[in-house]
C-alpha cells in the first residue's frame, strides 16, 4: 500500500513509521475491519452421527457389562449390555439413518430429528420447531 507524508507530501511504501525525506511520524495505519462471519456449524450427518454414537456407547455398555457380571447379575443383564456394546459401533448408523432431516422454519438451517422427538430446538438459531409427518414446522 503506498501513502503520502501529511507533511512533505513524499509516497510512503508500507511500513515506513517515520517519513524518509522530512522525518515527520507517519500515523499507524488502521486496517479496514472485516465482517468476520462465523462459519456454520454442520450438523452431523445421519450414518456418521450413527456410529459416533456408537463409538461413544460402547465402552459405557461394555464397563457397565462388566460391573454387572461381578455382581452375580451377569447372565442376566451385564452379558446382553457387553453385546450391546460390542455392536453398538454396527448398530448405531443403521438406527440413525431414517432419521427425519429438513431446513428450520425460523433460519433454514439444515437439522435433523435424531430421537424422532416430538419438537426440538434448532441448533443454530434455538428457536422451537415442531416435526409433523417428517416434516418441520414452527413452534407456537
Amino acid at each position: 500500500m503506498t501513502e503520502q507524508c501529511s507533511k512533505c507530501g513524499a509516497h510512503l511504501s508500507s511500513p515506513w513509521r517515520f517519513c524518509p525525506l522530512c522525518a515527520a511520524e507517519v500515523p499507524p495505519q488502521t486496517p479496514e475491519q472485516e465482517s468476520r462471519l462465523e462459519p456454520e456449524k454442520a450438523p452431523v450427518r445421519s450414518a456418521v452421527g450413527g456410529l459416533l454414537l456408537g463409538v461413544i456407547a460402547t465402552p459405557m455398555c461394555i464397563i457397565v457389562g462388566t460391573m454387572l457380571c461381578l455382581t452375580g447379575l451377569g447372565a442376566i443383564l451385564g452379558v446382553p449390555i457387553i453385546i450391546g456394546g460390542v455392536l453398538a459401533p454396527i448398530l448405531g448408523p443403521m438406527i440413525v439413518i431414517g432419521e427425519p432431516r429438513g431446513k428450520c422454519p425460523w433460519c433454514g438451517t439444515r437439522v435433523s430429528n435424531v430421537f424422532n422427538a416430538s419438537a426440538f430446538d434448532c441448533h443454530q438459531c434455538g428457536h422451537r420447531i415442531e416435526a409433523h409427518d417428517r416434516s418441520f414446522v414452527k413452534a407456537a
